[in-house]
């Protein structure tokens, strides 16, 4: 087993080692005249790169002090989201070289003039060469001594400039799409809105709203500020009941109870309720439960409350395998009544099959962020039956939301963060 580990981080180095040469290849050293200031300024900022961010995920995974994955952090993860876009962008550039190779040939694009001229000057002539005794030819005395000879700069080549233009795009494309992303993320969630009809359920309940946030993931970039955007939209969409569906944080109590706090100004009319997600089993699942019980949560761990109108259930999420904790279906459905409307709260889709079993008529996910940063939506279609939105299994729907923050880079590409307001539909006469 860590023969496999080993290899397969090998491998990931690599393909990282690899993408970020390609990459300063491009950017770097196609657009540079040689080993002057520039090339190593860009070089240099290759290299750190990829250590930032590397350092960043194994301060982040190792429990390292609070204030040193705080200052890995922002530069660590924001250039992980960066390369992700400069590697694209550099790839696409690769269909525009040779047209516009082939636009600069046909136009004749002539070397750029000496920097005399560019200042406004003459253009700088040739000095004519000066024959024996000091003589020039044609007549004239001795040079003068302490005269410098002019030397010709360097003309831009076709090719350079090319690289230029397509580099300078690429890295402006990146850029601009990781600052927007980022921008989406830091300025809070929008509310997004769905009916979903349920069969079981009583005319009573027509019209009851459910406020779905997940993926909140507090930690050492998303903090207390960030928490108390959530809660503020949470409570402006004033909902009947709040369902937080795992991935809650990316640390200890100690490190993230204060973040938390804002979290016990979640208001409900029928409370608010929270279920595991997998990355609170990396950060102290059994001291988050308690925290947020505190907080004035309801945490659902395998449990189910039966509300006026419907059953609501919670199951904890499958990494609590590891600690003997995991899902527990039959304890939170088992002894149900199957006439009443069933809601669960499952943190990830994959779930969603043991749901159909159990007759659950509608499970509320998160998890997948819906890919979080294009094109990894086409990742996380692969490992997860939903990726996105509302979806059917048998008798059973399955809503899935993007969540409300984001993991690693703060930074989405496609896939807007959310909270989601789930409005019920009776479908009885």
């Amino acid at each position: 087993m860590i023969l496999v580990l080993v290899l397969v981080a090998l491998i990931v180095l690599t393909v990282l080692a690899l993408g970020h040469w390609y990459v300063w290849r491009r950017l770097v050293r196609d657009t540079t005249r040689g080993p002057g200031l520039a090339r190593r300024a860009g070089t240099a900022v290759f290299v750190a790169g990829p250590l930032l961010m590397i350092a960043a995920l194994v301060a982040e995974r190792s429990g390292a002090p609070f204030w040193l994955q705080r200052t890995l952090a922002w530069p660590g993860f924001l250039w992980m989201a960066l390369a992700l876009y400069l590697l694209l962008a550099v790839a696409a550039g690769e269909a525009i070289r040779p047209v516009l190779r082939r636009t600069l040939d046909r136009h004749s694009v002539r070397p750029l003039p000496s920097r005399q001229s560019r200042d406004g000057g003459p253009p700088a002539r040739a000095q004519p060469s000066v024959g024996e005794g000091g003589q020039r030819p044609g007549g004239g005395g001795a040079a003068p001594r302490g005269t410098p000879t002019p030397t010709p700069e360097p003309h831009l080549t076709r090719r350079l400039v090319v690289s230029r233009v397509v580099g300078g795009a690429a890295a402006a494309a990146a850029v601009g799409t990781v600052g927007y992303g980022t921008y989406g993320v830091l300025r809070g969630p929008r509310v997004k809105r769905i009916t979903v009809p349920l069969t079981k359920l009583p005319r009573a309940a027509h019209g009851f709203r459910i406020a779905v946030v997940s993926d909140i993931h507090l930690g050492p970039v998303l903090g207390r500020s960030f928490a108390q955007r959530v809660v503020d939209t949470v409570n402006a969409a004033q909902p009947d009941l709040i369902a937080v569906v795992g991935d809650l944080v990316d640390g200890s109590v100690k490190d993230l109870g204060p973040a938390a706090a804002p979290l016990a100004q979640l208001s409900a009319r029928h409370g608010a309720y929270f279920v595991t997600g997998n990355h609170e089993y990396f950060s102290g699942a059994e001291q988050w439960v308690a925290e947020v019980r505190t907080l004035g949560l309801d945490p659902l761990e395998n449990a189910r409350t039966e509300l006026p109108y419907f059953d609501l259930a919670g199951v904890n999420d499958l990494q609590g395998e590891s600690e003997g904790r995991g899902p527990d279906f039959q304890k939170a459905l088992g002894d149900r009544d199957p006439a009443r409307a069933c809601v669960l709260l499952a943190h990830q889709p994959a779930q969603i099959h043991e749901a159909v079993r159990h007759g659950v008529d509608l499970q509320l996910s998160g998890h997948t962020h819906g890919g979080q940063l294009w094109p990894g939506n086409l990742i996380a279609a692969a490992a997860n039956p939903t990726v996105a939105g509302l979806d059917r299994y048998g008798d059973t729907q399955l809503y899935v939301s993007r969540g409300a923050g984001a993991w690693g880079p703060p930074t989405r590409v496609g896939a807007p963060s959310d909270v989601t307001v789930i409005e019920l539909a009776a479908t009885r006469a």
